[in-house]
């Protein structure tokens, strides 16, 4: 990637409003069309607005997007099938789909890379990358323990697509 900001589609960017400050977040519908329509559906439902991160690995990612909070639930959508791809790498920054052990379950959960992690290549959706305010996902309250689980975790403030802007 060069130093320059990519110009951004506002239809395929993603306004993650932390605590702490906004994440902006590039869409990759050419290389998981069906995941980025489930996320940005569920962001105009407002389905992620006040869920926890209630995974969150220091040196690996942080997980959200379960409405229970669990780790074990999802949205009323459909879950979508794998769409693993080459051309991205699990690097810091990535949005990747969260899924149970099926490749074909990703529904709703997703997580946000700390640091690369190429064993996540091919075995995860790429759909996205932080392009701005990488610092404020850093700042995201961290679990204990192996599993990273989080007790008073911290909530997504809200999430929107950048073409939905008042």
């Amino acid at each position: 990637m060069s130093d320059s900001k990519p110009t951004l589609d506002p239809e395929n960017t993603l306004h993650l409003d932390l605590k702490d400050g906004r994440v902006v977040i590039q869409l990759f519908p050419d290389l998981a069309p069906q995941h980025v329509t489930q996320i940005k559906t569920l962001v105009r439902q407002g389905f992620y607005d006040g869920t926890v991160f209630h995974r969150v690995i220091e040196g690996f990612m942080a997980q959200g997007g379960d409405p229970t909070g669990t780790g074990t639930g999802g949205s009323k959508l459909d879950n979508i099938r794998a769409e693993f791809s080459d051309k991205a790498k699990f690097l810091r920054g990535t949005c990747g789909m969260a899924r149970s052990q099926s490749p074909n379950s990703a529904n709703s959960q997703f997580f946000i890379m700390f640091e690369p992690a190429s064993h996540l290549n091919g075995q995860y959706t790429i759909w996205g990358q932080v392009v701005e305010g990488m610092e404020h996902v850093d700042s995201i309250k961290r679990g204990s323990g192996g599993g990273g689980t989080v007790s008073n975790p911290d909530k997504i403030v809200k999430f929107s697509v950048a073409a939905d802007a008042a």
